[in-house]
């Protein structure tokens, strides 16, 4: 039985496909700005491709086979779509990279998988969805992030040097304080500096754990203690006073 199929160059959904297509582009283009500012391996331009790629995947799978004539043709317009969700796999893969147990590219990969998705929803007939779903994303890449930076993680500790004059009770203080914000706190080490006929310094190696506020907020407490000199994030300079 031969498969007959018939061009129509222009058709009644010729227009439909091409402003479906158009948004996807704008859309998946507005992602990777945002991609793109953030200096990512995947940028403007594979978020585009990959955007409108898979709103032409969902276009063809949808009105490509329309006019197949046969008596055993059954059509079935999710099949290419379908190959999609797991094809996209394999592009956002490529941008994860993981050197010294340190993993980078995840959210790269994940907006990839979330272009592919707003360009299948504008092949699929449903541009509202997939302006939605861009708005979303751009909310998910500001507010939450920056949110993000300020709920403590439960088992992830910070070691800081507290540089504190000594014989004032000062340590004490530390400890106390940190304990009201919801840390655990443990001493790792301490140094003994002399200042001549000024009053020697200590330099503790604290570690803290937890927590019910952000690194930065304890950092400003103990920066605040009467006696604290100087409060240094271990290894930087960027928590001094």
């Amino acid at each position: 039985m031969s498969l007959l199929v018939r061009i129509d160059w222009i058709n009644d959904s010729t227009l439909t496909e091409l402003i479906l297509i158009s948004i996807a582009f704008v859309l998946s283009a507005v992602v990777g700005v945002e991609r793109h500012r953030q200096v990512k391996s995947a940028g403007l331009r594979t978020h585009t491709l990959v955007g409108v790629g898979s709103a032409l995947f969902t276009l063809v799978s949808a009105y490509g086979f329309s006019t197949a004539e046969g008596a055993l043709v059954t059509l079935d317009p999710t099949r290419i779509a379908a190959q999609i969700v797991s094809g996209i796999g394999f592009l956002g893969a490529g941008v994860i990279f993981v050197k010294q147990n340190t993993v980078s590219g995840l959210t790269t990969a994940a907006s990839i998988w979330l272009v592919a998705a707003i360009g299948m929803a504008c092949g699929a007939g449903m541009p509202v969805l997939a302006s939605a779903g861009t708005l979303l994303y751009l909310f998910g890449m500001g507010t939450l992030t920056r949110l993000a930076h300020r709920i403590p993680v439960a088992g992830k500790g910070r070691e800081l040097l507290v540089c504190y004059t000594d014989g004032c009770g000062v340590l004490r203080t530390v400890l106390e304080r940190a304990t009201e914000l919801g840390f655990d706190v443990s001493l790792k080490g301490a140094e003994r500096e002399e200042r001549g006929k000024s009053a020697p310094m200590i330099v503790a190696e604290l570690r803290f754990n937890r927590g019910r506020t952000s690194i930065d907020e304890l950092v400003e407490q103990l920066a605040g203690i009467r006696g604290v000199n100087r409060v240094t994030n271990r290894g930087e300079d960027e928590f001094s006073f």
